[in-house]
């Protein structure tokens, strides 16, 4: 490791809090001491609800043992078997949020295993993007797995019914095409009951008492992994080790979960609640899963951590004192350009918490440390940890908007607030967004530009910038997107974030309505080139991502949150150029 980072690894494995602000390191010392006192760690592992809210939350404490379940790993040995018999090429995971981010994760992470199948998540609603997997597969040769706690979940069903229908009409007269499927849900649930009906190849339960942020290390992670060749008793055993260190056997000082969450929890509490985080370039998808955890777990209640993931690393004068660093470091590979930048933040005054990972298997452990690192932030933020209260209010917009479709047959009709004729760009927002931007008189509408710049204006010190994109999730788009939020964070000052939906209204979109009212929200959306039919039901997938976008800006709204909607006609990644070059005149215009 490069010299100055490994002068500050410490027992705990996060780094020398001591280089950290005195005011913030002062504070962890203290609540280090108060856990030690009051035997706070051995009251979690003892499920008392009172170190959070005094609530339920000791009936969302499975995660803490489950991968020690030896029943489990028998049936995961059954699944090993299919990565090595040579029948499937590919592997299709089904789901949203907590329930495939594991399995995102792993899939990137051990792309390279020779002679094994391919892992591919889908957890999107978007026409072009269903299509675009569809495309890679060969139905005939890929293992379909439908992940879903609750076996409720909109956009699963809806991914279930569209692939099932296609591998049906692939199929010879007289063969089954569930089959071809796994299940992966909690007991009793309508998947489950669909599953068994269905006669698919198998039903993997979920545990009722492990919220799917929290399933990383159960079924939800794990069937995936072994699907596609992984190591799992490996992955587990760095888990198992990781869970012994996080006991109340060992001094708070010495527990790597403990303390990752009584520094992240402190520093939030003294205003540094943007967790910027940084991995190493083979570790790099792990940064949206810490993410989902974070966010969904503590932005509730006017309180919360908000997580940065993917953004740019830049010069330590571009960032406020609401920065907290975390930067993850595979020791087998690491970025000596991170290294460095690592060491100039930490160097001017930043808290950087540094963890080391001999490999890509120390992802197991990670995991672990990860949600109980998260379950004792929450119990500083007095928060319920396991509760999700902001996720519903979307998901209850968006279903009311499917309703208007069926009965009418199409969304209901919606005026811009301003339009931009030579980009095909525009503009909608609630009547309070409107009147901020300068666009609540209907007869003196602001140009296009003028009132993105009146958006930007609106960010203020300690404020996060957050870009919402409807779109269908691809490297081009990625990049466009990436250097627009960096045009506004180096504009602005603030940590900005990069969502794609619907994916993220599960996940960091509790934050963002039920966390600090610090965010300022830029929503796009699109046309869709070629619509995609959901098999047995009256509206389209793009109807349904589109009703999933009003919905969020809609409660986005009522929840007094600063936020306004592009809209693209015609080519996507044109529009976003568009919108790029808008927003750097813009900036042109607030500077």
């Amino acid at each position: 490791m490069n010299g100055d980072l490994d002068d500050h690894v410490d027992a705990a494995g996060i780094g020398d809090l001591t280089t950290w602000p005195i005011e913030v390191s002062a504070k962890i010392n203290v609540a280090v001491d108060d856990w030690q006192e009051s035997r706070k760690v051995g009251r979690l592992w003892a499920g008392d609800a009172a170190l959070w809210t005094g609530y339920d939350e000791s009936k969302w404490l499975g995660w803490l043992r489950t991968f020690r379940d030896r029943g489990s790993r028998h049936e995961l040995d059954t699944v090993s078997e299919v990565a090595s018999d040579g029948a499937f090429d590919d592997v299709l995971v089904l789901g949203m949020g907590g329930a495939s981010l594991c399995s995102e994760v792993l899939g990137l992470s051990f792309s390279d295993l020779p002679g094994t199948p391919r892992l591919h998540v889908l957890d999107s609603t978007d026409p072009s993007q269903i299509r675009c997997c569809a495309e890679r597969l060969t139905l005939d040769r890929t293992l379909f797995i439908v992940s879903s706690k609750s076996g409720t979940t909109l956009e699963t069903n809806i991914l279930l019914q569209y692939f099932l229908a296609l591998v049906s009409a692939s199929m010879p007269t007289g063969t089954v095409a569930g089959e071809r499927f796994l299940a992966i849900t909690d007991p009793g649930s309508e998947l489950e009951r669909f599953a068994i009906d269905q006669k698919f190849r198998r039903v993997f339960h979920g545990v009722p008492s492990i919220g799917g942020r929290y399933s990383a290390l159960s079924h939800f992670g794990m069937v995936p992994a072994c699907a596609m060749g992984v190591d799992v008793g490996r992955l587990l055993a760095r888990a198992e080790d990781m869970q012994d260190r996080c006991t109340d056997a060992k001094p708070v000082r010495q527990n790597p979960g403990a303390m990752l969450g009584l520094a992240l929890g402190v520093a939030a509490l003294e205003g540094r609640d943007k967790m910027t985080f940084a991995a190493s370039p083979g570790l790099r998808p792990f940064g949206t899963w810490v993410e989902q955890l974070i966010a969904e777990s503590t932005g509730k209640e006017g309180q919360g951590i908000i997580p940065i993931d993917g953004e740019a690393l830049t010069s330590p004068t571009s960032y406020g004192d609401d920065r907290l660093f975390v930067y993850v470091r595979d020791e087998t590979a690491p970025d000596g350009v991170q290294d460095e930048a690592f060491l100039r933040l930490r160097r001017a005054g930043f808290p950087v918490l540094s963890i080391s990972l001999r490999d890509r298997y120390d992802l197991g452990g990670e995991f672990f440390r990860w949600e109980f690192a998260t379950a004792v932030a929450g119990s500083l933020l007095h928060v319920n940890p396991f509760d999700q209260p902001d996720v519903e209010g979307s998901k209850e917009a968006m279903r009311r908007l499917t309703k208007v479709c069926e009965t009418l047959g199409q969304l209901p009709e919606e005026l811009p607030v301003c339009f931009d004729a030579d980009t095909g760009l525009s503009m909608f927002a609630d009547d309070s967004n409107a009147v901020a931007v300068g666009a609540g008189n209907f007869d003196r509408r602001p140009s296009l530009r003028d009132a993105v710049s009146a958006h930007l204006g609106r960010v203020e010190s300690g404020d996060y910038f957050a870009i919402l994109a409807y779109l269908q999730l691809s490297d081009r788009h990625m990049k466009v997107l990436q250097k627009l939020r960096h045009l506004i964070r180096d504009a602005t000052g603030s940590a900005t974030c990069l969502q794609f939906g619907p994916r993220f209204l599960h996940t960091t979109g509790q934050a963002y309505k039920g966390g600090p009212n610090s965010g300022v929200f830029l929503q796009i959306t699109c046309d869709d080139s070629e619509d995609l039919d959901v098999p047995g039901q009256q509206y389209t997938f793009g109807v349904v991502k589109a009703a999933q976008a009003r919905g969020d800006l809609s409660v986005l709204g009522e929840r007094g949150r600063r936020a306004i909607r592009i809209h693209i006609q015609g080519d996507v990644y044109t529009g976003l150029e568009s919108l790029a070059s808008i927003v750097g005149q813009s900036i042109g215009q607030t500077g």
